[in-house]
């Protein structure tokens, strides 16, 4: 009896990137490459029509990041699989993934045989996460800030100013310079952008 392939969606937004994923995959006999999309909301609107076995997903993407966009999907759609496969190896972003229900996390430069292997065990519901992104992530400790520590420095990290970014998430200035000044304290930096800076770098935005 013929096993039916595994049918995937891809979500990356860069178009080459993303070409060159599809076309390693679809080389695999028990891989089918069912649509390509750019965009987080994109790859949400695919699921709904198209009910894969396995996304694809890379993290940053307009339309909404690749881990927020997994954890939608699989509030949603328990039985379709993620694998986050990304240029951004952040320590901070495995745990992050994978709380948001990622069933793996490799980088891009991950050999063509490798990733198809991922994609299988991914879809038999086993966990796959590159060796080196766990001993990194060990190695980083765990994301110190709270939730409202993280939607401040998200603003700050655009350059919004502390009267914008109690405009925007409904706080006081106060409220807002104590959250920044927690978060500058937590990532052992000086000002609020090196703050927002380090977050991002670690995985934690």
């Amino acid at each position: 009896m013929t096993v039916p392939a595994i049918r995937i969606v891809l979500a990356d937004d860069q178009a080459l990137v993303r070409g060159g994923l599809a076309a390693l995959l679809a080389m695999e006999e028990d891989i089918d490459v069912v649509a390509e999309v750019g965009r987080g909301d994109e790859l949400e609107d695919a699921v709904t029509r198209l009910r894969p076995d396995v996304c694809v997903v890379d993290i940053e993407m307009p339309g909404g990041d690749g881990i927020t966009v997994t954890s939608r999907i699989r509030e949603a759609f328990p039985e379709v699989r993620v694998l986050i496969v990304t240029t951004f190896g952040r320590p901070g972003y495995v745990s992050r993934a994978l709380a948001a229900g990622a069933g793996g996390f490799v980088v891009k430069d991950t050999p063509a045989r490798e990733l198809a292997q991922a994609v299988r065990r991914v879809h038999r519901g086993e966990t796959v996460v590159d060796p080196d992104l766990v001993r990194d992530s060990m190695m980083s400790g765990p994301d110190p800030l709270t939730p409202r520590e993280k939607d401040v420095l998200r603003e700050a990290l655009a350059g919004a100013r502390v009267a914008d970014i109690a405009a925007a998430l409904h706080l006081s200035q106060g409220t807002v310079r104590n959250h920044l000044s927690s978060a500058i304290a937590k990532t052992h930096t000086s000002t609020r952008a090196e703050a927002a800076h380090e977050a991002r770098l670690r995985g934690w935005l």
